[in-house]
């Protein structure tokens, strides 16, 4: 990472650019003048020089014309591009220090409008609150395994209040970007209202930031939280290695597809646990020297990297068993869809008699019908030249008969959620452990593909693809941060990528934890 200090310096090397000119002009004159000098003073050798010569010819004249006599016409151009210079920096400076508004652009961004600023904010809180409760949510979860279910009660329900709290601010934020509501002064109300939803959230874990450490600070002296951490570290590395090999087992078995959202998982959960053996060794080595702070903070960065590799090896092995799950259903929901439409084709033969069996006009069912058999005909094609991928049938044939459907086949609804669940739960994933590169669109689909999972999965599966496509943008955006490479900033540009170290301006800064905005980051010690 960049430090402030550096990043800051070309624009003030811009800044005395033109000051630079104007001296280098100033010097190139003077110089000019210096050689000059003799011929200028010289009189009188002139003089003594003509006597002793012949005469020159007009033509030695013309060719032999004094150097005196460019001097005043150099003086003037050096003086004015002095002049010209001088004045350019004046304007420049006036320019950029100027209170009043301008026509020409000033050199600086403009800033932007009112209505922007809100907007801006807003979506910031909304990424600052997710982050709040994702991290508190992960150390909670080791809290609990080191001291208990009646131990870590208030914080559940801190934790609980926090996502109700945000799960309104997502929902707020969802309706705003559809338009809801339209005039000015409702939507400034509801940037508003987002705003105050978040800081309510991060308010309720910030309120339990410091009874959390005190029932955590006997587990770090005992080393009981260690030996918790360690115990987790060798069951997610076990698992990891049998991911690999499920993850080969899939790339053989289905088309490229099935498998696209969890390609590169296992390496990056491998790149997190080795990140997580550096600082538990970090974390046992101060402990043993007496520094239970620092032990805290190397422990927690830990923790973080260990929550991540468990969601890439379980993403793995989720989405083994949602493809299994798929491919047992594609025949039964090819033979409900077949119901359906067939349903579908007495409607319009009804309706075609003069019989009202549809709020659909005939023509529109029609339509509707005739794309559902195009549909279920290249399925079926699919299906039997090779290797396809069992969800994405089962995404097709649901999208395209759902429209036409009368509720004769149970299996469709059946086969639309799982498809839905699947897909959010790919998104969830993905957004969880690329938290620090993700921003709040991705965030506010993923929930409100949540919220609709059961009364609506169609519109689910279309919100958390759209959320996994718009994180995976975010993450191309940003990149990965390239640090220095030292034995100790092994796996550091992931755990800044996954929000496990908050970013600073010059170094990974202390691991993200349990808390809001205001006490997340009080394990600000040096990981090194």
């Amino acid at each position: 990472m960049t430090p402030s200090s550096i990043r800051g310096r070309p624009r003030r090397a811009a800044s005395r650019t033109p000051a630079r000119i104007a001296h280098a002009t100033l010097g190139t004159v003077i110089a000019v003048l210096w050689l000059l000098w003799p011929e200028l003073t010289d009189s009188s050798g002139g003089d003594r020089r003509a006597a002793a010569t012949p005469q020159p010819t007009a033509q030695d004249q013309v060719e032999e014309t004094p150097i005196a006599d460019f001097v005043l016409p150099l003086l003037a151009l050096g003086t004015a591009v002095v002049l010209a210079a001088y004045g350019y920096l004046r304007r420049s400076r006036r320019t950029r220090t100027r209170t009043t508004p301008s026509g020409l652009p000033s050199g600086r961004p403009a800033a932007p409008s009112p209505p922007a600023e809100p907007d801006e904010q807003a979506r910031a809180l909304l990424v600052e609150a997710d982050n709040c409760v994702r991290t508190s949510r992960e150390e909670l979860a080791f809290a609990e395994a080191a001291s208990g279910p009646e131990a870590v009660e208030p914080f559940v329900r801190a934790l609980r209040e926090a996502e109700w709290e945000l799960s309104a601010a997502f929902a707020m934020r969802q309706r705003y970007d559809d338009g809801v509501p339209s005039e000015a002064s409702a939507r400034r109300q509801a940037l508003a209202g987002i705003a105050g939803r978040c800081a309510e959230a991060g308010r309720r874990l910030d309120a339990e930031a410091g009874a959390f450490d005190a029932v955590r600070g006997p587990e770090c002296r005992t080393g009981k939280a260690l030996e918790v951490a360690e115990g987790r570290f060798r069951e997610v590395a076990g698992r990891t290695a049998t991911a690999e090999a499920t993850l080969a087992r899939l790339g053989r078995r289905y088309a490229s597809t099935a498998s696209a959202p969890v390609v590169g998982y296992v390496e990056q959960a491998k790149d997190r646990l080795v990140f997580t053996t550096l600082h538990l060794n970090q974390a046992r080595q101060r402990a043993d020297l007496g520094e239970p702070d620092r032990a805290a903070a190397h422990l927690r960065a830990a923790e973080g990297a260990i929550a991540q590799a468990a969601t890439f090896v379980d993403a793995v092995d989720r989405l083994a068993g949602e493809l299994s799950t798929a491919e047992t259903l594609v025949p039964a929901t090819l033979t409900g869809a077949e119901a359906e439409i067939a349903g579908a084709r007495e409607r319009v033969t009804r309706a075609a008699d003069g019989v009202v069996v549809s709020d659909l006009p005939v023509g529109e069912l029609t339509s509707r019908l005739m794309h559902a058999d195009a549909v279920l005909a290249a399925v079926r094609e699919t299906l039997s030249t090779g290797p396809y991928d069992p969800l994405d049938v089962l995404r097709r044939v649901v999208r395209a008969v759902v429209p036409v459907a009368a509720g004769r086949a149970g299996v469709l609804p059946v086969a639309g959620e799982l498809v839905a669940r699947s897909a959010t739960a790919a998104a969830a994933g993905f957004v969880s452990t690329h938290r620090g590169a993700v921003g709040s669109e991705a965030r506010t689909r993923l929930a409100s593909a949540h919220r609709l999972l059961t009364d609506e999965p169609l519109t689910a599966d279309t919100l958390a693809r759209t959320a996994l496509h718009l994180a995976e943008q975010d993450v191309r955006v940003h990149g990965t941060p390239v640090l220095t490479t030292t034995p100790h900033s092994t796996g550091v540009g992931g755990a800044l990528l996954g929000g496990i170290l908050l970013p600073d301006d010059s170094t990974p800064g202390p691991p993200a934890s349990f808390g809001g905005p205001r006490c997340r980051a009080r394990r600000n010690f040096p990981l090194s």
